[in-house]
């Protein structure tokens, strides 16, 4: 039970709004793969899978952001898919794994930096909920 630790409202927050927005991305990509590869020129199965991928995701951050006690590892976890899906953004427009047009450019970028800005939140709250004398907020 060490390794447990209280959540602080802003770690609750970036969890939360992180679940929200993975959810209705998840939702918009497996849902409407097929126009928006249009489009973005961007790959159908990519967008798909991408959605696919989002939901399980937007559920473990849900469930998550709920805890008024998380698991560090759980959380870095978290932090880590983040930063490890933004960097694959960046790697699949710099290495040419996709050649999406300017507005399926700029969505990718768009959604690496709400990815990179959940993952900075989520950092903060778990340095605030790590903190000597934090306490859980029911």
């Amino acid at each position: 039970m060490r390794h447990l630790i209280p959540s602080s409202p802003l770690l609750r927050a970036a969890l939360l709004g992180d679940a929200a927005v993975s959810a209705g991305m998840g939702l918009l990509l497996a849902a409407a793969a097929q126009p928006m590869a249009s489009l973005l020129a961007l790959p159908e199965p990519l967008l798909r899978g991408a959605g696919l991928v989002l939901l399980p995701y937007a559920g473990l951050a849900a469930w998550l952001g709920v805890q008024s006690r998380l698991p560090r590892w759980m959380v870095r976890g978290t932090i880590g898919v983040n930063l490890l899906w933004a960097v694959d953004s960046v790697l699949l427009l710099a290495l040419g794994f996709a050649m999406p047009n300017a507005l399926g450019t700029a969505f990718v970028l768009l959604q690496t930096a709400a990815v990179l800005g959940f993952a900075l939140l989520q950092g903060a709250g778990l340095r605030r909920s790590a903190a000597p004398g934090s306490v859980a907020v029911a």
